[in-house]
């Protein structure tokens, strides 16, 4: 019998480390729950007053934020994946220059800023143009501005800044 006890603890034990258990995000976590809070859609303006269109979606059971930006110029979306990594928040931009900055956010601020550096990338070199820095700015619960910074050899290049309000 107690044999029996032991052995069924043991496989209970070894599942939930085959398993896994979910990370704990720590800091990051007010600044995720913030993205995460953005799910549906979006309508605003970029630069120079051009309509564009912003998507977000939770995937991957709701560890992962896929945004979605949709503009006359980007047909096809471009598309940012936001997730934690441990105690940060991170985000991946597939640009449609072809390559793929890898930026991690600071803090959520206290008057709404979320601002993402850039950490690596692939499909370019460091001195490539890319972009460099987002950051969100929130304005309540139904509107946000984003200011892309775009870089080349190490100096900014443009800004492109979104204003964006949500789609009741």
């Amino acid at each position: 019998m107690k044999r029996t006890l032991a052995v069924m603890v043991c496989a209970m034990l070894c599942s939930v480390l085959i398993a896994g258990t979910p990370g704990n995000p720590g800091k990051a976590n007010e600044a995720f729950e913030k993205i995460k809070s953005l799910e549906g859609t979006w309508k605003g303006t970029g630069d120079e007053g051009k309509p564009l269109t912003i998507t977000y979606a939770l995937v991957s059971n709701g560890t992962a934020v896929m945004e979605s930006i949709d503009s006359e110029e980007h047909k096809g979306s471009m598309i940012t994946m936001y997730h934690c990594d441990g105690d940060r928040l991170v985000m991946t931009h597939y640009c449609s220059m072809g390559n793929q900055p890898h930026m991690r956010a600071a803090a959520l601020t206290p008057d709404g800023k979320l601002a993402f550096a850039f950490v690596g990338g692939s499909n370019m070199k460091k001195t490539d143009a890319h972009m460099h820095a987002l950051t969100f700015t929130f304005k309540g619960n139904d509107a946000f501005t984003q200011d892309w910074t775009m870089q080349e050899n190490g100096k900014d290049k443009m800004h492109a800044i979104m204003t964006m309000t949500r789609v009741p």
